[in-house]
């Protein structure tokens, strides 16, 4: 999905400058714990966050986020700003909750980052390979 696409379905806004709206995103995650973000997003994901600090940025890099949506109406300070615009990591801002904002993105088609298929993954390299 561009990132045109889900700027229309959230009735986003961008924040950064010279990004390309047409971008791909492969799929999507919301999280407020960094920690979370680099257990469970892959390459390609659109972040969705309330947390609007510099690490939010930096977490994203190490994970191979494509770009952050903050929720709920936040807007991140300058030095956030001017950070994900170092890293070439575009900021996008939605006026939506978390929960409605991921809502609607996948209403409109953008895929989960696979939570559920990592989850089961482990649960069957931990528990099921033994019972062959």
């Amino acid at each position: 999905m561009k990132l045109s696409e889900i700027l229309k379905a959230v009735e986003g806004q961008v924040i950064s400058e010279n990004i390309d709206l047409d971008q791909e995103i492969q799929m999507g995650c919301g999280a407020d714990l960094m920690s979370d973000v680099l257990a469970f997003t892959h390459d390609g994901t659109l972040l969705m966050s309330g947390l609007t600090n510099p690490q939010v940025v930096r977490t994203a890099e190490m994970a191979g986020i494509k770009a952050i949506m903050f929720v709920r109406g936040k807007i991140p300070a300058p030095e956030t700003i001017e950070l994900a615009e170092q890293k070439k990591i575009p900021l996008l801002a939605s006026k939506y909750t978390m929960f409605e904002t991921c809502g609607r993105l996948y209403q409109a088609g953008l895929p989960s980052c696979g939570l559920f298929e990592l989850t089961l993954r482990r649960w069957r390299d931990a528990f099921e390979d033994g019972e062959q």
